[in-house]
């Protein structure tokens, strides 16, 4: 049988738990544990509120609170739209969301040179320009992939 693949050679050696892998199964373990405690916890965190919303609901004088808290609220969004229409408070607002926008940015490439800066030189520290010694800091989270 000319068709048939050849058999791939086996090789023979020794399986090293390395402390590096033992550290990955660790970080694993810690990791998963961490993220069913979080899962637990904001389980009872929404049936708690879903309880306090039931009581809440259920309370006469709440309502009644609630319902004149709502009516205040529309009256004062309102009151807000009819003064953002003003020529100097729409440009003070506009200028405010390109600031936000410009900081934003700003911090997005500070982030990006403090990472180069920390691979290049091994340290997790900056010196400013005023001589105050800053750490860097990185801050890390999981999200769900689809």
């Amino acid at each position: 049988m000319a068709d048939q693949l050849p058999e791939p050679e086996v090789v023979e050696g020794e399986i090293v738990d390395s402390p590096s892998a033992q550290n990955t199964l660790d970080l694993t373990g810690l990791i998963n544990n961490y993220l069913s405690q979080i899962e637990a916890v904001e389980r009872d965190l929404f049936k708690m509120k879903e309880m306090l919303d039931s009581v809440y609901k259920s309370d006469p004088t709440y309502q009644t609170h609630d319902t004149a808290v709502k009516e205040a609220a529309k009256i004062r969004t309102q009151t807000k739209k009819q003064i953002q229409k003003q020529p100097q408070v729409a440009d003070m607002l506009a200028r405010q969301a390109d600031h936000k926008a410009n900081l934003k940015e700003l911090r997005t490439h500070l982030s990006e040179y403090l990472q180069d800066y920390a691979k290049t030189t091994g340290s997790t520290q900056f010196e400013d320009a005023a001589g105050e010694v800053r750490q860097i800091v990185y801050t890390a989270k999981l999200i769900h992939r689809s």
